[in-house]
C-alpha cells in the first residue's frame, strides 16, 4: 500500500512517518508547489464531504462514518450517473471499456 500526499507539514511529520512504517505503508510525497499533483483527489474529497459528510452531521461514532462511506462509494461507482462518461456509472463504463478493448480470440477447429 502507498500513502500519497502533498508536502504539507502534517504529511512530512516524524509521527506520520513512524505510523506508516509500523503499518508497512510506503510514503509518497508529491512535488512542492505542484497544484496538479492532487487536484483530482481534492475534488473527489470535496464532493464526498459535500454530498455525504456535511449533510449528515453530527456523526455519533466513527463506525457510522465508515459504514456510510462504504455505502457512498458503492453508490458512486455502481449507481451514480456521470455525465462525462455518457451518463453511466463508473463501474459500467469500465466494464464496457475493457470488453471493447479485449483482443478477439481466434480459435482453430480441426
Amino acid at each position: 500500500m502507498i500513502h500519497h500526499s502533498d508536502a504539507g507539514s502534517q504529511y512530512t511529520s516524524f509521527r506520520l512517518a513512524t505510523h506508516l512504517a509500523a503499518e508497512q505503508i510506503a510514503a509518497s510525497i508529491g512535488t512542492v508547489g505542484d497544484a496538479l499533483d492532487n487536484a483530482l483527489m481534492e475534488s473527489t474529497i470535496g464532493l464526498y464531504k459535500t454530498e455525504l459528510i456535511k449533510p449528515q452531521r453530527p456523526w455519533k461514532a466513527l463506525s457510522d462514518v465508515e459504514l456510510a462511506t462504504a455505502e457512498y462509494v458503492d453508490w458512486y461507482n455502481h449507481r451514480q450517473l456521470h455525465g462525462e462518461i455518457g451518463h453511466v456509472p463508473p463501474a459500467e463504463y469500465e466494464t464496457t471499456h475493457y470488453q471493447s478493448t479485449q483482443k478477439q480470440q481466434v480459435t482453430a477447429t480441426i
